[in-house]
């Protein structure tokens, strides 16, 4: 009796050695914090090609100006509104010379529902500085990873729409080279994004 309880004593020990060891790796691979990988020096960001009213548009076609990349869907009920009236309001405080050198660019994850005419539409509502772009779901992904985003797409029955997209929510700041060089939450205040496009301005 007492040699099986020393054996279940045994076999729980190794069994709680595997989860801490398990738990330990989880933490230590864990996916970083987009500002904390590139303060590591991880190369985050970079060319992406994506579809328009106006047809394709590449990162590089922006160059010379500050960019600030968003992505989401226009069914979004909150987010995506948040986060697109918050770059509106800070693209407003800058000068007309400053605004000449900063555009916008909303990524749609949903192409199936949102047509590059109706993000026309839905991006200029909110600035016409702001650029509503979608692409194949090749191209989508591609700028996804690259960016250190995601999105998912799921059925939500509550919804008014039917369906909803789960999808990071960050303003990513992209240099005059095309450089991504900070994000920030689109909780930020328009002031603190103003900030971040006066400071790459200024450094251009």
């Amino acid at each position: 009796m007492k040699k099986n309880g020393l054996n279940t004593l045994r076999t729980l020990l190794i069994l709680t050695a595997f989860l801490l060891v398990g738990m330990a790796l989880a933490f230590y691979f864990r996916p970083q914090p987009v500002d904390q990988r590139i303060a590591l020096g991880e190369s985050l960001g970079g060319e992406f090609t994506l579809q328009t009213s106006e047809g394709s548009l590449k990162l590089s076609d922006l160059a010379g100006k500050a960019v600030v990349f968003y992505l989401g869907y226009t069914n979004c009920p909150d987010v995506c509104p948040t986060g697109l009236a918050v770059l509106s309001q800070a693209i407003h405080t800058l000068t007309p010379e400053e605004q000449a050198q900063v555009r916008g660019v909303f990524l749609s994850v949903d192409p199936e529902r949102d047509s590059v005419d109706a993000l026309k539409e839905y991006a200029a509502f909110f600035h016409p500085n702001i650029i509503g772009a979608t692409g194949s779901r090749e191209e989508i992904d591609r700028v996804v990873k690259r960016y250190g985003a995601f999105y998912r797409i799921g059925e939500e029955t509550d919804s008014a729409s039917g369906y909803a997209v789960d999808h990071s929510s960050r303003l990513y700041l992209i240099n005059q080279e095309g450089i991504l060089v900070s994000t920030l939450m689109h909780s930020s205040t328009p002031a603190e994004v103003a900030a971040g496009l006066k400071s790459i301005l200024n450094q251009g």
